[in-house]
């Protein structure tokens, strides 16, 4: 079996922690990330070499980054970047057709990379390959309780050991979530399995214009101006009459909200999660607190709240309403705040930097370069510089002189300086760097060299 993981989602609505360039799928709730959970799973029922993960320009880097802190690489054809987010559909079948190249017509299971999973369910999905040939099959997870946002799958018929699907329905309210499971409906997990030559005909049928794109244009850019936006439930599974639902008995959540995220979450006996011990809660039961800070969170009276602090931004609301916080982020993009987008911890190809002071003409910044990296030759117009080693060994290109800085040197990259910062080490390279400037942006950037092919 192929695998294919979906990796490309921005997870607004667990903002403040999930941001655009650092979506949810790269947090470490845990000792790992939820995409590296998703690859590991993935290895139980395909070799590294026939894993392939759809994603986009901006996140490329955390999936190369996450692979191999698991100690894993992946050919680099098998990471396949979206030019545009245009939904699950055209993500699916662009890594469809990328499977066929180079393999041929294959068994391929479609995976997000942000859901919780127990391991053990890969035996069922890799089980289900028997009912294959002549059907599409989707995963539908034992409900155990009325939950209101997920779809539900009503299953009919027996077909190896799946059912038939005869219906799909929309996430509902309480009481058709009650009545949903009474009739032995199941969750939609969002997993799917096919051979792709069946599902490709699939597409052919339902959303020729999205197969049309693929199979006449050549550039992948050129596809995705041309394909719709479309889910591939609304496009393919809700059409066709070859479904058949498999049901998984296994621990599922798609954490697609802070209150999935407290489901998941240790708690106490009063039902609060904290991450912070020194939390207080008086009177206050099923909470869910999370802090970056030193700071103490102490609730009074309150229940069934989520209360999310990092360093630029805390969002409080009733657990019932966490749906609405993507919302917020709306309002923070076409406010065009950048806290839409990014923490002020920002993870790059070379390592992290982490914002501690800004204004508008300077900033301070704590800069982390991974042991043998280096960032990329460049000037800025109109910022100067000033470095100083905090740990590590740094190399230091200044203007075509080379030399090295240790614990306490420092040294000084004037404003049109061509420059280069790398660590030679073999232990992590730590500076804080002082940026001052009539103007000292992001976007003051001119690149001449870069390992990590970006513009």
């Amino acid at each position: 079996m192929k695998s294919l993981i979906l990796a490309g989602g921005a997870g607004t609505r667990l903002w403040p922690l999930s941001r655009e360039l650092y979506p949810k799928q790269f947090l470490k709730f845990g000792e790992k990330s939820l995409f590296q959970d998703t690859l590991i799973r993935c290895l139980q029922v395909s070799e590294m070499s026939d894993i392939f993960i759809v994603t986009n320009e901006l996140q490329k880097y955390f999936v190369t980054g996450q692979i191999e802190d698991l100690g894993y690489e992946i050919p680099h054809e098998n990471i396949l970047i979206e030019p545009e987010s245009k939904n699950t559909l055209p993500a699916i079948v662009y890594g469809v057709m990328e499977i066929e190249k180079k393999y041929g017509r294959s068994n391929v299971g479609v995976f997000s990379s942000d859901h919780v999973l127990d391991i053990n369910a890969m035996e069922t999905i890799l089980e289900a390959e028997q009912i294959l040939p002549g059907h599409l099959i989707t995963f539908g997870v034992s409900p155990k309780y009325p939950h209101t946002g997920y779809g539900y799958i009503k299953p009919g018929t027996n077909v190896g050991s799946g059912k038939k699907v005869v219906e799909f329905r929309e996430k509902p309210n309480v009481d058709d979530a009650k009545k949903y499971i009474a009739e032995g409906c199941l969750w939609n997990s969002g997993m799917f399995l096919f051979d792709t030559g069946v599902f490709l005909n699939e597409v052919r049928s339902f959303a020729p214009e999205i197969s049309d794109a693929f199979e006449t244009e050549k550039n992948i850019v050129d596809v995705y101006k041309r394909v719709p936006k479309i889910s591939i439930d609304y496009g393919i599974i809700e059409k066709s009459s070859i479904v058949v639902v498999v049901e998984i008995n296994y621990k599922w959540n798609d954490l697609g909200n802070f209150a999935a995220l407290y489901d998941e979450s240790e708690k106490k006996d009063d039902g609060n999660s904290f991450t912070a011990d020194d939390s207080i809660f008086l009177n206050s039961r099923n909470n869910y607190t999370y802090s970056k800070s030193d700071k103490i969170i102490a609730l009074v009276d309150m229940n069934d709240m989520i209360i999310v602090d990092t360093s630029d931004a805390l969002l409080i609301c009733p657990q019932e309403s966490s749906e609405k916080v993507k919302d917020i982020v709306d309002i923070l993009k076409k406010r065009n705040d950048e806290k839409a987008m990014i923490h002020n911890e920002v993870y790059r190809p070379w390592g992290s930097y982490t914002l501690l002071e800004s204004s508008v003409k300077h900033k301070i910044k704590n800069i982390s370069v991974l042991p043998g990296k280096k960032l990329s030759l460049q000037l800025h117009h109109h910022r100067s510089e000033h470095w100083v080693v905090v740990k590590g060994m740094a190399c230091v290109e200044n203007n075509g002189d080379k030399y090295y800085l240790r614990q306490g040197e420092s040294t000084f990259i004037r404003a049109g300086s061509k420059h280069r910062l790398s660590n030679p080490g073999k232990l992590p390279l730590e500076i804080i760097e002082v940026q001052l400037g009539e103007y000292v942006e992001e976007d003051d950037i001119l690149r001449f060299d870069d390992e990590y092919g970006r513009k």
